[in-house]
């Protein structure tokens, strides 16, 4: 499944480049990307051994191997393993053209298995939408896994990241919340899930609208407070990426830059349970387990 003359080492393909080559056809399937006039548009990074292309390439042949029959599900095994294989700073990952790159020359195979569109009446023929292969950080095919691995990790440990990937809304409405860059805030969230109070995707997203309007990042710094990041810890992680392993049957570990505070957590879970609990929830009581439950598709794919 791996793409014809795929490159072996990562770079940085410009936006406008992306906007100019994404056509229709392409997003349906008709027409191929020209990969020719994207490798010479192609800025390189620096020449360490962190850019090497070929281990990205087989985890995504992997991940497309071990969930053929339910596409949505590989995003809680992919997260974390693509987090601790491609090491970035949140500066690197800030930038579009890293993510461009991964889903038009890396992998572009990837981004159509796993978002093609279903089909409606007004659209009949599947497609991906364009924001999968160029758009916000919290849609963009790749650039969401890292971003949901980042920030709901605690350390070192990607648990709570399985967790929040189990359920889609976690990453089309909780992730793009400013409040989430609150670590205590994100692992409340994770353990609200965890404990089932929320488990359908109509329920996710009433605590989010819940939490997000109760107040400001900075009201919940207040009431629990968190450790201040290990940076030097976290370069070390990176500088690592030579001989560290990113296995498939267990989950790899993160950058040991300091725990969530258990003590944050604690004072944030009864108030946002309390939050979801007076929060209006249409259907609340009849909600089906399986309804927006943990492996459902995202919105987006659907329209």
């Amino acid at each position: 499944m791996t793409t014809v003359n795929a490159p072996t080492r990562l770079a940085l393909l410009p936006d406008s480049v992306v906007i100019k080559h994404l056509t229709l056809g392409v997003r349906t399937g008709a027409e191929k990307l020209p990969q020719g006039a994207l490798a010479k548009a192609c800025l390189a990074l620096d020449g360490t051994s962190r850019w090497e292309a070929a281990q990205i390439r087989e985890l995504l042949d992997e991940a497309m191997r071990r969930f053929d029959d339910s596409a949505s599900k590989a995003d809680a095994w992919l997260a974390p393993r693509l987090h601790a294989m491609l090491r970035l700073t949140r500066r690197e990952a800030a930038d579009s053209r890293l993510w461009n790159f991964l889903c038009l020359r890396l992998a572009p195979d990837y981004v159509f298995w796993r978002h093609l569109r279903w089909p409606t009446v007004k659209k009949p023929v599947p497609e991906v939408s364009s924001a999968r292969y160029h758009g916000a950080f919290h849609v963009q095919a790749f650039a969401r896994l890292w971003w949901v691995a980042e920030l709901f990790r605690d350390g070192d440990d990607y648990k709570p990241v399985e967790v929040a990937c189990g359920n889609q809304d976690m990453l089309n409405t909780v992730l793009r919340l400013e409040v989430i860059h609150h670590r205590p805030t994100a692992q409340a969230i994770v353990q609200l899930l965890r404990r089932q109070v929320v488990h359908t995707g109509r329920e996710v997203n009433a605590l989010a609208k819940a939490v997000n309007a109760a107040g400001s990042t900075l009201l919940y710094e207040i009431l629990a407070p968190d450790e201040v990041s290990d940076a030097d810890a976290y370069r070390a992680w990176i500088d690592e990426v030579d001989t560290a392993l990113v296995p498939y049957d267990s989950l790899p570990e993160g950058p040991d830059d300091v725990y969530v505070p258990r003590s944050a957590v604690d004072v944030l879970v009864p108030l946002f349970e309390k939050l979801y609990m007076d929060a209006p929830v249409r259907g609340r009581e009849q909600a089906s387990m399986t309804e927006g439950a943990t492996h459902q598709e995202d919105p987006i794919d659907r329209q």
